[in-house]
């Protein structure tokens, strides 16, 4: 049997598929429309609250829904995957990507927009556990690494874009015109994958654990509710108590199950490298920075810096800016060999808490502080995210890449969800205590709507820029210790490795 012969057999068999780079295009067009709904809401803020009278708990609740049910389902999603046919998963995530758009574009209610989003999270994890599992299958090894640092600056272009892309659409159409956009591009990738995605799955893979994937959703969504709840009843009191526990205890039977079947969803062996263990520690901790900080700043932008929508996008896209530059002149890939992994995480950890720093006390009081901070988050997230893709496909074994895939996922989607729900409950809490009881609503609109006079309204948002100043603090805190942990972690991994290696050079 000739090459020919074999590649039309398999369409995987030959180095590299004839028609890669079309179907890269593809496939992170799919990804960018998926990660552009994680913060595309952001910039809505004021009209769901105006139009659909959305407290803050109700928007939180919006964006937290898709993002819970997506990391909830990822890992069996790929499983699936594998198992079933990464083209017919990624064909069935665009379908129901679409037809969640749809709904969410012509809700009339939170409750309805809500159930929409989590409706839109399953088709979501559909598509991103295949999209980065299909690239591996269709490229060689001489020109993977560079399919995958494009695939993956689209993912952090995803995040970033998505207010300017929400401000450039609500700037001409009502809200719910930034679902409706989904649809078209939908429409396109089905077309394109059915046509041009070759067709790849493991028949021995492990079958779905659908118990793991409703444990972890439901514990999940429960810990975030608690933090989500919190400000608003309290943290000791009995509701967001009893919600909390739940969650825990959720989770930890999530754990439990995951350690004693035979096809678990989350590969508990997986933890005990410390490689990995650092590099996801890095990814979740850049989500966390990510979602939470671009949340709380368009409703600074519009509720206390008075812009509209798209003049709101605009001054957020920086961050997208600089990552795409620098990531597109590969300065984080260059930079790893010289600097080493453990280095290079920390260093761009540390400029992401440096940038996250700058906007709690430069940006108060107008946009050139939050500029500055914007570009070095942006610098960070570039000299980052490389090394922690490069350290977690490195320690696992190549024949669990796309459950390990997974897992990153998994955990950067709840990176990013716990990100809206920490920094704004922290926000929400030093809010409450700074706002008059007789002013404090469920929403900032809504405590402006009742202040008394243009004295009363300065004060109110003087505590919101205080609790977005508190919360911005908040995060610069975390996303450093957990770089210098990711780093210290990733450095124990590689003198283990060394040690590991000096007594068979030795025998060499």
């Amino acid at each position: 049997m000739t090459a020919t012969d074999a590649a039309q057999k398999n369409p995987l068999a030959g180095p590299s598929h004839p028609q890669r780079w079309l179907i890269l295009g593809v496939i992170c067009l799919a990804q960018l429309v998926v990660l552009l709904d994680n913060t595309v809401l952001n910039v809505a803020i004021p009209s769901l609250t105006r139009e659909l009278n959305a407290s803050t708990a109700d928007v939180q609740w919006m964006i937290n829904a898709y993002s819970l049910v997506q990391s909830g389902l990822l890992l069996t999603a790929g499983s699936s995957a594998d198992r079933y046919g990464r083209k017919k998963m990624l064909i069935a995530g665009l379908a129901l990507f679409g037809i969640g758009s749809l709904v969410a574009g012509l809700a009339g209610s939170s409750a309805q927009l809500i159930a929409a989003r989590a409706g839109m999270g399953v088709g979501g994890a559909l598509l991103m556990t295949t999209t980065l599992a299909v690239v591996v299958q269709i490229f060689d090894d001489g020109e993977r690494v560079k399919a995958i640092g494009i695939w993956s600056t689209v993912s952090s272009l995803g995040f970033a874009v998505g207010p300017l892309i929400g401000g450039v659409m609500l700037d001409h159409f009502w809200w719910g015109a930034i679902f409706l956009i989904n649809i078209p591009v939908a429409v396109i990738g089905l077309v394109a994958v059915a046509r041009l995605v070759p067709e790849s799955k493991n028949a021995s893979g492990e079958r779905p654990d659908l118990l793991g994937a409703l444990l972890s959703t439901i514990g999940m969504a429960a810990v975030v509710y608690a933090i989500i709840s919190g400000p608003g009843h309290g943290w000791t009191s009995g509701r967001v108590l009893l919600t909390a526990f739940t969650g825990v205890a959720v989770l930890t039977g999530f754990v439990l199950w995951e350690l004693h079947i035979p096809y678990p969803m989350l590969d508990m062996h997986f933890f005990r490298n410390q490689k990995f263990v650092g590099a996801v520690a890095g990814a979740v901790l850049v989500a966390f920075g990510m979602g939470g900080s671009l949340f709380l700043l368009t409703q600074q932008l519009q509720f206390v810096l008075g812009y509209g929508p798209l003049e709101a996008g605009l001054r957020t896209a920086p961050l997208a800016l600089s990552v795409v530059a620098l990531n597109l002149t590969g300065l984080g890939a260059r930079l790893v060999p010289r600097l080493g992994t453990p280095l290079t995480i920390a260093s761009g950890m540390g400029l992401l808490a440096l940038g996250l720093a700058s906007i709690a006390l430069l940006g108060g009081d107008g946009y050139g502080g939050m500029l500055l901070g914007l570009l070095v988050m942006g610098a960070g997230i570039a000299l980052a995210m490389p090394a922690m893709a490069n350290a977690i496909m490195s320690a696992i074994p190549p024949e669990k890449a796309g459950v390990g895939a997974g897992v990153n996922g998994t955990l950067a989607e709840c990176g990013n969800g716990l990100g809206v729900a920490v920094l704004g409950a922290v926000l929400n809490s030093r809010f409450a205590a700074l706002v008059p009881s007789a002013v404090g609503a469920a929403s900032l609109p809504a405590a402006l709507a009742a202040a008394g006079g243009e004295e009363e309204r300065a004060r109110i948002t003087d505590a919101f820029s205080s609790g977005l100043e508190t919360s911005m603090l908040g995060g610069a805190v975390a996303v450093l210790a957990g770089g210098l942990l990711a780093a210290l972690l990733l450095r124990r991994a590689e003198r283990g490795e060394s040690d590991r290696a000096d007594p068979a050079a030795t025998a060499a």
